[in-house]
């Protein structure tokens, strides 16, 4: 199969290659996928650059945990009527050594979620982890449904996902945006405010939840705990899947004062559990008419050391894939 790799960490034209590989078979439980979208995250990149100083889990790496394809084969103890399915995958480098860079992938079964019909392969290539991130940030303190959720950067790949999936579970949702374009980019995932970043954000936050927001969803820990905390309610919660900086300081008596409650939400180490029930209710999403991410760049196998610096680069919202 054709495929794209790294033997050692670095830059993306110094350590990418793309060449010929041997097909993978899948292993008992597992289903391969001929790939025909790669997409490519914030984390695939890092991992790349080594940014998070874990070295290389595996000797060889094909990147990129999210994909879309057909399945093509099964293996044993997976029913044979799998074969031919049209999937969205997740995890497929999560403590993997391949992922989806490539013309093949093999995964868990059950990692392998039915696209719906009309989703196309390079939408469904974008769901994995913003899906898993989102759906996990949204509901790990508990139902939402009736209370004030703010979704930081709600116009990213992981917040867009968050304010439909928040909006669907019957919150009243408030995001925060960098533009005008985000405004409505956040509109269309049903936000019930946007507000644009930039002074007095805490006082404008306030003014459409007077009583302060139940819930946050966190994109930027240390640039935005002190906005958190001023507009957080009393026992409030904040769920943080990135931040902009390792070290972030936060008020801490404020937070004890409030009674606040702090997740972190990773999405390689979400449960088992709580990963399908997101699919579920990313697919469920998809059939009441949400119209999935906007793509903002598409780029072939052969390109990938280009998208990879895309992803880099990119001060703008939406996602990045692979045509296989």
């Amino acid at each position: 199969m054709k495929a794209a790799w790294y033997d050692q960490q670095g830059s993306a034209r110094a350590v990418l290659t793309v060449g010929e590989m041997a097909d993978p078979q899948p292993q008992a439980g597992e289903v391969r996928i001929r790939l025909r979208a790669s997409g490519i995250n914030p984390g695939d990149v890092k991992k790349r650059q080594n940014a998070f100083g874990y070295g290389m889990p595996f000797a060889r790496i094909i990147p990129h945990s999210d994909g879309a394809g057909v399945i093509d084969a099964v293996g044993e103890g997976v029913a044979e009527d799998r074969i031919g399915q049209r999937v969205w995958c997740y995890g497929a480098q999560t403590y993997r050594p391949f992922g989806t860079a490539a013309e093949f992938t093999v995964v868990p079964s059950e990692q392998a979620v039915p696209l719906p019909a009309g989703v196309s392969f390079e939408q469904g290539a974008c769901l994995g982890i913003p899906a898993i991130t989102a759906h996990r940030a949204v509901h790990v303190a508990g139902a939402v449904a009736g209370k004030v959720v703010l979704v930081q950067g709600g116009a990213g790949a992981v917040g867009a996902t968050a304010v439909q999936l928040a909006h669907r579970a019957g919150a009243r949702v408030i995001a925060t945006v960098r533009s005008e374009r985000e405004k409505e980019m956040a509109a269309r995932m049903n936000a019930d405010e946007a507000v644009l970043t930039g002074e007095n954000l805490a006082e404008r936050i306030q003014a459409f939840a007077p009583g302060g927001v139940d819930h946050i969803v966190e994109v930027a820990f240390g640039a935005n705990i002190h906005t958190d905390v001023d507009v957080l309610a009393q026992g409030g919660s904040i769920a943080v899947y990135a931040s902009d900086t390792s070290t972030p300081q936060i008020p801490f008596w404020l937070l004890v004062f409030g009674n606040a409650r702090l997740y972190f939400v990773g999405s390689d180490d979400v449960p088992a559990a709580a990963k399908q029930e997101a699919a579920r209710a990313v697919n469920q999403a998809f059939a009441a008419g949400w119209p999935g991410l906007e793509i903002a760049a598409r780029f072939s196998l052969d390109e990938v050391a280009r998208a990879h610096e895309d992803v880099e680069g990119a001060g703008r919202a939406g996602r990045v894939v692979i045509a296989i």
